[in-house]
């Protein structure tokens, strides 16, 4: 990998003390923001709040470990990247099921099973690449970057609050934007790679100062004992099948949505990124499962990575991995400190706001590339136009789906849910009828240039295929052409075939005359100059090199030359 300009502390490298604590500090902050889930859980099973303590100390024993669970690479488990996990929303639905089917022992099983479903998913991640293309993976990653602002705004514009914010509310959410994305954009050194950090603490000052903070939850931070071992009585596991389809539909958003965060991560960190590396991305997608079943045995809703926290390591520049140790310890020390914990869970709404809102922005905006990274022709531009416009109808048109009958309803209860599942279905309707090979006529006494870029420029993006390789496979083409015509090793119309799968595109050009040269060694500058048969060799030697790989053949007088390019 090659560290990009704007990442200061790479994947590899060590940080300062200074530096990794408060960086840790900065993530495990964010993190935070997500406790809420499991309170949700709890307080939807009828928990009191001492009890609701108790699922929070081991819902963060769960947090301690998925972040060390992805920096790991211990076999098949481990992305190697700083990838912390979250309670997921896309769990919320089902969860939320299995609470009013079963109460907590249904949910907690669930749970488990949905685990295993991603990491069964992990290990076939491959040969389903084609069914996971990364336009839908950008999708998937934007949807949850729109997801994250719209949080944002809830909890700035106090939507479902009891009671309106004021002016006040709104100026310490405008002020604690202004600073994280000032700091982020003119700042430099310490004050960039913690802007999202001092922020949020400026912020809370602020809306301490200004009264925004509720004495109710400054009466809880009180009340919260300094040390508490987490009781583990309300603990139990059971299985519906009736809820098998609700959690398989939430494990798989939770995959792609893993595929994409894991991509952001080998993109950050790596400024000649091309492709998805899937060897690191399934063990990513591996730890993802086996921190979801961690959360069913220890109690808790089911985990996600965190494409907040991916964001913020991106904008930081600081993505070592030896901050998810950091925030692992944070973690595991604030699982027996409910005082401590307290100051995280009661965090002002508009500070929890605008922190969503300045991760948000770099969220979608990574999915947006993501997405424009292929070529897109119109079938991928429908798969993706109307997966957007379906995902939004389920949140602008929350009534109409939220009368739908409960079996229904666990599809259409979140936007990356339904968006996600309109996007796979989509996708395999379209590829009926893309032919993965395609020809073309030729004629070297009349080449028609124009006619053989849209060729490619076409097909290219009616499969996918990456615009730099197309670029790279049509001058690679061109020149062959170009140079069997100028030579006269043919007088015949020459046929042209190209093959894309998802990993490889292949060029080969036939005609009927003696085999093209292609020498692996270039001529000497006098073999050039002396004759036209040095300049061909020259061409010849640079058409070598422009592809993967070159191979000639000749069967009775026909003459095959198939580029290759990884792809």
């Amino acid at each position: 990998m090659k560290k990009p300009r704007n990442i200061v502390y790479g994947v590899d490298e060590a940080l300062p003390r200074g530096v990794l604590l408060l960086s840790g500090v900065q993530h495990a902050g964010l993190v935070a923001i997500f406790l809420l889930l499991p309170v949700i859980a709890g307080r939807q099973a009828g928990l009191s709040a001492e009890k609701i303590i108790d699922v929070l100390s081991l819902s963060m024993l769960v947090m301690a470990a998925g972040p060390i669970l992805h920096v790991l690479r211990c076999g098949p488990v481990g992305s190697g990247f700083l990838c912390p996990p979250i309670f997921a929303a896309s769990y919320l639905p089902a969860s939320l099921l299995a609470l009013e089917a079963g109460g907590l022992p249904l949910m907690f099983g669930m749970t488990v099973f949905a685990g295993a479903v991603e990491i069964a998913m992990s290990r076939l991640l491959r040969p389903l690449r084609p069914f996971l293309p990364p336009e839908i993976t950008g999708f998937v990653v934007a949807m949850i970057g729109l997801t994250i602002g719209l949080l944002g705004f809830r909890n700035v514009l106090g939507i479902g609050q009891t009671e309106a914010p004021g002016a006040l509310s709104h100026a310490v959410a405008a002020a604690t934007l202004a600073l994280m994305v000032g700091l982020n954009v003119w700042g430099a050194g310490t004050s960039k790679l913690f802007c999202a950090l001092i922020g949020m603490i400026a912020g809370y000052l602020l809306a301490i100062v200004a009264g925004v903070l509720p004495a109710a939850d400054l009466e809880r931070l009180n009340a919260a004992p300094i040390i508490h071992l987490p009781n583990v009585d309300h603990l139990g596991w059971s299985f519906d099948t009736d809820l098998i389809v609700p959690f398989v539909v939430a494990a798989v958003a939770a995959s792609l949505r893993a595929i994409g965060d894991l991509t952001i991560c080998q993109k950050t960190n790596d400024a000649d990124w091309v492709r998805p590396d899937f060897a690191s991305i399934s063990g990513g997608a591996m730890a993802n499962g086996i921190g979801t079943m961690l959360s069913g045995l220890f109690g808790s809703v089911g985990l996600n990575t965190s494409t907040s926290n991916v964001g913020l390591a991106g904008a930081t520049g600081i993505t070592s991995r030896r901050v998810a140790f950091v925030i692992g310890g944070i973690y595991l020390a604030l699982a027996f400190l409910p005082k401590a914990t307290t100051v995280f869970a009661i965090m002002p709404a508009p500070v929890v706001g605008a922190t969503l809102l300045f991760v948000s922005a770099l969220v979608f905006m990574n999915g947006l590339i993501i997405i424009t990274a292929r070529m897109l022709d119109s079938r991928r531009i429908f798969v993706i136009g109307l997966s957007f416009m379906v995902a939004m109808a389920a949140d602008v048109f929350q009534p109409f789906f939220s009368q739908l009958p409960a079996s229904v309803r666990v599809f259409t209860s979140s936007s990356i849910v339904l968006g996600t599942l309109t996007a796979l279905l989509l996708n395999l309707v379209f590829r009926l009828g893309v032919r993965r090979t395609q020809t073309l006529e030729v004629d070297p006494l009349a080449v028609d240039a124009a006619r053989i870029e849209e060729f490619m420029q076409t097909h290219g993006a009616a499969w996918g295929a990456r615009r730099d390789v197309i670029e790279r496979a049509r001058f690679n083409l061109m020149q062959s052409i170009e140079l069997l015509a100028d030579s006269g090793v043919t007088q015949k119309t020459m046929t042209v075939a190209v093959s894309f799968d998802e990993f490889n595109l292949d060029v080969r050009v036939s005609y009927d005359g003696v085999p093209l040269e292609l020498p692996d060694k270039r001529p000497t500058n006098d073999e050039i100059i002396a004759s036209y048969e040095g300049q061909y060799r020259l061409a010849g030697y640079m058409l070598r090199n422009l592809a993967d790989r070159v191979q000639v053949s000749n069967r009775t007088g026909r003459t095959t030359v198939a580029f290759h390019f990884v792809h």
